[in-house]
């Protein structure tokens, strides 16, 4: 009966851990009896097994052919002796001879013991393989444990987790037995270890950790539109209220910043700019320049999505950042190209246009610098077009009369 014990000692403990089926277990159990009985006599015999499941009984049966000329006493059996087993054989019937599974329950047990224990670890790597892919795109925590090469290893409590070299912050030092913050990146089993690849540089950290610290956010009354990052320098955040009472970028920074700065902090010290969306392209391109405060927005072109934006000469630095990286996470962020002048930059370059179209109709033959200036004013500085131009079409310019407009025109002509 010790064996019998043993092998339902093994099957109570595995009837709790709920991740593995019963049958399965009698099973295992079954198959390492059949094993063990081979072991004895040989491969090549034909052995059946079973456990009841109630007291733990085992049975094993060698089924043997009934033949007329023995070849193989492993697999067959003569007549006579299968008639001994039982009454109503013949050639070529099946006979199952009980076994005595004292010999080698033993050691199906512990066979059994080591299948069972190496199921469970599977069980339960496959368990928490499907508990953390459910976690892909969410916060964990954990503790640095290890350092391998430039990857840091994170214990999460249950399992283990990677933050490659390529998904940590360059500015961000870690180090062992410290605690850390990472979005679950990926779950693979080809990964080695437990497959479980985090990030600090993904925007979703960034957007989890406003979800955590902005009640409107995780209610969705405000919502993220739009994240830029450069990991460990400046964040840009655009975000739209869908309740007109709610500011979106205040209830996003707190009062006095009470709720930007834990993320801030936890970002060891990222730079984040929140920019409220607008559908006007004039409007959110201005806001995200924030900072800093521009003067004026033109599109240039709304097909190819270019805008010129002017600033004052002290904000210029300020506006493209250092190495552009301000009027580039910008430009991502609204999906313009974004030009930004200063004031001065600006009327320079009016003022050089200006310039160049005075030193074109300068080109003409006997027009005033008074009359230079009119057409220059209104426009009128492609000497082509002057060439084609009616006399009704320039009497419309402020000081030009009849023989004024036929000398433009004129002039036009011979400098063609």
């Amino acid at each position: 009966m010790g064996e019998k014990t043993e092998l339902l000692l093994a099957l109570e403990q595995i009837e709790k851990d709920k991740k593995i089926k019963k049958e399965d277990i009698l099973t295992v159990i079954e198959n390492a009896l059949v094993s063990a009985y081979k072991k004895h006599v040989g491969k090549n015999v034909n052995v059946e097994a079973s456990v009841n499941p109630e007291t733990g009984e085992m049975a094993a049966n060698v089924v043997k052919i009934v033949a007329k000329d023995v070849e193989n006493s492993l697999v067959e059996i003569s007549l006579q002796d299968a008639k001994k087993i039982s009454g109503s054989v013949e050639i070529g019937s099946e006979v199952r001879i009980p076994l005595d599974t004292q010999h080698f329950s033993r050691i199906a047990a512990q066979t059994a013991k080591q299948v069972i224990v190496q199921k469970i670890r599977e069980s339960e790597k496959n368990f928490l393989f499907d508990e953390m892919k459910g976690k892909i795109g969410q916060i964990v925590s954990g503790v640095i444990y290890r350092a391998l090469k430039k990857n840091l290893i994170v214990d999460l409590g249950k399992t283990e987790a990677i933050i490659p070299d390529s998904e940590q912050v360059l500015k961000e030092k870690f180090s062992v037995g410290q605690h850390i913050k990472a979005i679950v990146l990926k779950v693979d089993k080809n990964i080695k270890g437990s497959g479980v690849v985090l990030s600090r540089s993904s925007v979703k950290l960034v957007s989890r950790l406003f979800e955590l610290e902005v009640p409107e956010i995780y209610e969705k009354i405000v919502e993220i539109v739009n994240i830029e990052r450069e990991p460990g320098v400046r964040t840009k955040v655009a975000v739209i209220s869908h309740n007109p009472k709610v500011d979106p970028v205040g209830a996003c920074v707190g009062i006095k910043g009470a709720r930007v700065k834990p993320i801030i902090d936890e970002l060891r010290g990222e730079k984040i700019d929140l920019v409220s969306f607008s559908n006007d392209p004039v409007k959110y391109i201005a806001a995200s320049l924030s900072p800093v405060k521009v003067v004026s927005v033109a599109i240039i072109s709304a097909d190819n999505k270019q805008a010129e934006v002017i600033v004052s000469d002290d904000m210029l630095s300020l506006a493209i950042g250092k190495n552009g990286q301000n009027v580039r996470l910008a430009a991502k962020l609204t999906g313009w190209h974004i030009d930004v002048k200063s004031e001065s930059q600006k009327k320079q370059e009016s003022q050089t246009k200006v310039e160049n179209k005075i030193q074109t109709l300068e080109k003409l033959e006997g027009l005033s610098e008074k009359v230079i200036q009119v057409l220059v004013n209104a426009g009128f500085t492609d000497i082509e077009k002057l060439s084609s131009f009616t006399v009704k079409d320039l009497t419309t310019l402020p000081g030009i009369g009849q023989k004024t407009a036929d000398k433009i025109i004129e002039a036009a002509k011979r400098a063609l």
